[in-house]
């Protein structure tokens, strides 16, 4: 990918409409383009004064079944595939305005979210794009679970996963971001889940957008969908999707080589607090050349 010296905005707005996962409620979406040091910024506009809620990981209320990010007694529900949609396509600013607090699940991927800003095209802005720079070894472990940053000139992500299914097992992919694929080979990878949890989220009174368009559906041994996979690894895909959406909320992108091993979206959040709190690992960087 270039590596961007200046930020970039969406060159005209983009809409869409979908239903929730969770709660089943039809929304209507629309990004904007915004100004310079604006950030990724989300708007309730069914809320009394139309509250904005910055996408930034000290926003975040939960990490349960999704991320959700809240202020001021706002929330916004399951945005890491937009904000994956944002960070694989070097978006640093948009205002993102919902009509509900839950966003829309589409078909389980970031692919309607990463099209609609291609569509709508990008533009370059007239301040330099910072960078957070990883200067020295940051790493989260517990149990299994484990995620690693390394120093890099550049961004990478490596996402392994292991699930007892003959379907998955153990699963590992690498998103180069130099390479530019993150619109063909990561953004289409759907969420996944067993069908038998889907069940039981349902009688608790969520996952009540949950079917076989919004994601897959898996069996014992198997998957409901009769489509099949986009992509034989397509469940690991999907994870590193959710990874980059969760680390794209350190505010800034990241110069540094990453590897997540059976991580979620509470453990991601559990990396960003360390590696922010941990002043010396690392520093904020404006490029002097345009493309490494």
């Amino acid at each position: 990918m270039t590596i961007y010296m200046k930020q970039r905005t969406l060159a005209k707005p983009f809409s869409c409409s979908g239903t929730g996962v969770h709660s089943g409620v039809r929304v209507n979406l629309t990004i904007q383009p915004a100004p310079a040091n604006h950030g990724i910024r989300f708007q309730r506009s069914d809320l009394p004064d139309s509250p904005t809620i910055g996408a930034f990981f000290r926003n975040v209320v939960d990490t349960s079944l999704a991320t959700v990010i809240g202020q001021e007694g706002a929330i916004v529900s399951t945005i890491e595939h937009l904000m994956a949609a944002f960070s694989g396509l070097s978006i640093d600013n948009a205002l993102v305005t919902i009509d509900g607090y839950e966003m829309p699940i589409m078909d389980g991927s970031a692919r309607v979210f990463a099209q609609g800003i291609m569509e709508a095209g990008t533009v370059e802005q007239d301040k330099p794009r910072s960078y957070l720079a990883i200067t020295e070894k940051v790493e989260i472990v517990e149990g299994d679970k484990r995620v690693t940053a390394v120093p890099s000139d550049h961004f990478s992500i490596t996402c392994n996963i292991a699930f007892n299914h003959p379907m998955i097992n153990e699963q590992s992919v690498t998103l180069d971001m130099r390479d530019n694929t993150f619109l063909e080979t990561i953004s289409p990878a759907r969420t996944f889940g067993f069908y038998r949890d889907i069940k039981m989220l349902k009688l608790y009174g969520l996952g009540r957008g949950a079917d076989l368009g919004t994601g897959i559906a898996l069996t014992d041994d198997g998957i409901m969908n009769e489509d099949g996979l986009r992509f034989p690894d397509e469940f690991v895909r999907h994870k590193l999707l959710d990874c980059l959406g969760d680390f794209s909320l350190l505010g800034m992108p990241i110069l540094a080589d990453i590897t997540t091993n059976k991580s979620g979206h509470a453990f991601n959040h559990a990396f960003l607090e360390t590696l922010f709190g941990n002043k010396g690992a690392w520093e904020t960087r404006t490029l002097e050349s345009k493309a490494l």
